[in-house]
């Protein structure tokens, strides 16, 4: 069994409480944490759309896909080992669930530190990539050495932390650490911006907010992980060894699946601004403006999968199918609810959403105006797309969490390079910018036929 001394006393919230109680309790702070999160990630975008500047705005638009990429970092052991503990405590394995957390925190921060590096050594030729222009470039490098290039290890790590808390039941411990990541940058963004800095260094100022709250937040997970030694699964000493090898494939063949699913994700945004910038900077950055905005049903839907995941797959491999189950419906009902009032909201409020993240007070009114009235158009299509997208997360985090990496891959490469990106650029060569809009409903409608069939059939041969 799984006892109080080793797993903090969550052995009944993962086996008898009330399945709506127990999803509550981890998808509701992870769900807050989520949503201050992203907060956190539009606070940037606000604070530099303060100077009305739209060629910042456009330079933080660009370099923003290639910061998502570390959420794929964190996802390759936070999820591949998160999913994996949850399962190993099931079965009631839990040394080897301390195995399997040391492993994936030290190799979060290998591949962390090889990210920054490929993004230092090509920096200049991956903005020319995303589409930087002699005016936005650099604005651009400033913000991708400090974000990216500095600041991708405490970033991963973070994230890799609270994956992990949450596999052993600790939503509110992990939701806390992130949430107080985000309030600091939000406090940090207009100190370093406006105070610190002098005027035209603004997005050199939200760079280092971003950096040194991720850094705070790291150290705050980790003194939480150094306190629960010897009284959960987690554990991050070497002296514990590796896990078996096949746990260590075990974790990459979930990991590497949810790290690919949100690359293929942010490659695919890098296709969509290069495209987009061709049309000009002003739909550049009003793109930019709704990629940010259009993520609270997405964030929110993404919070709920992330805590739903420990439930089923702790349930999954201790043979509770019928919980399991249950687990998995009422993720599914709460998050299609959250996407239809999400729609709602963002076509009745289009106008005052957009203007939150740029100024018409400040900089040139002419051309604020020309990206706000972009960006209101290009949010009531983009909006659309919410359930659909929801459903494909849901069902992407349900098979991670059973350990099925094959179909997730197999329905990640599906939606963006096999969907997606093709159907994009026959859409701009048709439609042009408009038709740019409508390819993500279009791919992940067609995407979530192929993912409710083989989600189906999965389920169909669980325990």
């Amino acid at each position: 069994m799984v006892t109080q001394s080793t797993n903090g006393g969550n052995q009944e919230l993962f086996e008898k409480m009330p399945v709506n109680k127990a999803l509550a309790s981890l998808a509701i702070p992870t769900i807050i944490s989520q949503l201050i999160t992203l907060i956190y990630n539009l606070a940037d975008a606000y604070f530099v759309g303060r100077t009305g500047n739209s060629y910042m705005i456009a330079a933080v638009s660009l370099v923003y896909p290639v910061f998502s990429m570390t959420a794929a970092l964190a996802n390759l052991f936070g999820v591949g080992g998160g999913s994996l503990i949850s399962r190993l405590l099931g079965s009631k394995q839990e040394e080897q669930a301390k195995k399997v957390c040391a492993f994936s925190f030290y190799s979060a921060i290998a591949v962390s530190i090889v990210f920054s590096l490929i993004g230092f050594v090509f920096l200049n030729p991956l903005l020319q990539l995303l589409g930087a222009s002699s005016d936005t470039i650099t604005y651009a490098r400033e913000y991708m050495l400090l974000v990216v290039v500095l600041g991708t290890t405490p970033t991963v790590l973070s994230a890799t932390m609270a994956h992990l808390l949450r596999s052993v039941g600790f939503a509110k411990q992990a939701s806390f650490g992130l949430s107080m990541g985000a309030v600091l940058n939000i406090i940090l963004d207009p100190l370093f911006m406006f105070v610190i800095l002098p005027a035209g260094q603004e997005v050199t100022g939200a760079a280092l907010a971003t950096m040194l709250s991720n850094l705070i937040a790291t150290l705050y997970f980790l003194i939480t992980l150094f306190c629960m030694r010897g009284k959960t699964s987690l554990c991050i000493s070497l002296r514990t060894g590796l896990p078996e090898t096949q746990n260590q494939k075990l974790v990459l063949s979930v990991g590497l699946p949810s790290a690919l699913t949100v690359l293929f994700y942010d490659i695919a945004n890098l296709f969509l601004n290069a495209l987009m910038a061709g049309y000009g900077d002003y739909q550049l950055a009003a793109l930019g403006i709704v990629l940010k905005a259009e993520r609270i049903p997405l964030n929110t839907g993404i919070g709920l999968c992330q805590g739903m995941m420990p439930l089923v797959a702790y349930n999954y491999s201790s043979g509770n199918t019928k919980r399991m189950r249950s687990v998995i419906s009422r993720a599914r009902i709460a998050g299609l609810i959250v996407s239809a009032i999400s729609i709602l909201f963002y076509e009745t409020f289009s106008d005052n959403i957009i203007r939150i993240f740029i100024s018409t007070s400040s900089g040139s009114a002419a051309d604020t105006l020309k990206t706000v009235a972009f960006g209101i158009t290009f949010l009531r299509f983009r909006c659309l797309a919410a359930p659909f997208a929801f459903m494909n997360f849901h069902i992407t985090y349900t098979l991670q969490a059973m350990g099925d990496g094959k179909n997730t891959l197999l329905l990640a490469a599906l939606r963006q390079c096999v969907f997606y990106i093709p159907i994009m650029y026959i859409m701009n060569f048709v439609f042009g910018s408009l038709g740019l809009l409508w390819t993500q409903i279009i791919a992940e409608i067609i995407t979530l036929f192929i993912a409710f069939y083989t989600f189906e059939k999965r389920l169909h041969t669980s325990k």
